[in-house]
């Protein structure tokens, strides 16, 4: 999975890429400012989420720090499940409260300590799995039922008895009411009608005017 380091310091992001990968997290790409991680992540693009699973947020970099960068990411649908960490040097309640309502779901406090580190990115990795896994199922069903419906629409096809008059040829339905023919087939199919007369019923009803 891969993991997204944003930060201006350059030797804090080797510490953090270095912890990584000797935990085995290969996957890594580091940015040194919030318009460089806009642009990795795609953020005025699409809708499709890009191939980054979790974010680490330096909280103080210049131009945009790490709290607004935070609550811009999350203000686009294709990456508000996107786990973000802050990681920060400044642990007062108040930086805390203002990255947790802009949607970080954890941080990390500076100088990082490597059994902190990776128990959170572990955490984080492991509920951005389990939400990929669940909108996956989500989309599979929405596609099984969007199948379905279309299925159900072009097999709308009349079986078992149908009670007829024999003498007007109307059709009693379930509610037990008489129902033209014509009508009824247009609520059990999809069938359109087109009205006319047959030679016989011509002959019958006007027997002036058809010549044999």
């Amino acid at each position: 999975m891969a993991i997204l380091i944003v930060d201006d310091s350059p030797d804090e992001y080797l510490l953090l890429r270095s912890i990584l990968m000797k935990a085995g997290h290969a996957d890594i790409v580091a940015v040194d400012s919030a318009p460089a991680a806009f642009a990795t992540l795609n953020l005025d693009g699409g809708l499709a989420p890009p191939p980054i699973d979790l974010i680490l947020m330096d909280v103080l970099m210049p131009d945009i720090d790490g709290v607004a960068a935070c609550r811009l990411i999350k203000q686009n649908e294709h990456l508000r499940d996107i786990p973000v960490i802050m990681v920060t040097a400044k642990n007062d309640l108040t930086n805390l409260k203002e990255a947790f309502s802009a949607g970080a779901m954890d941080y990390i406090n500076k100088p990082v300590n490597s059994v902190e580190l990776l128990a959170r990115v572990a955490s984080a990795l492991t509920l951005k799995g389990e939400m990929d896994r669940r909108k996956a199922q989500e989309a599979e069903l929405r596609r099984s039922n969007d199948a379905l419906q279309r299925a159900l629409r072009e097999v709308k096809v009349l079986r078992g008895l149908i009670p007829i008059c024999a003498s007007c040829k109307k059709i009693r339905n379930d509610g037990g009411l008489w129902q033209q023919l014509e009508e009824y087939l247009g609520e059990h199919s999809e069938a359109e009608f087109s009205h006319g007369l047959c030679q016989p019923c011509i002959k019958k009803l006007y027997p002036g005017v058809y010549q044999d």
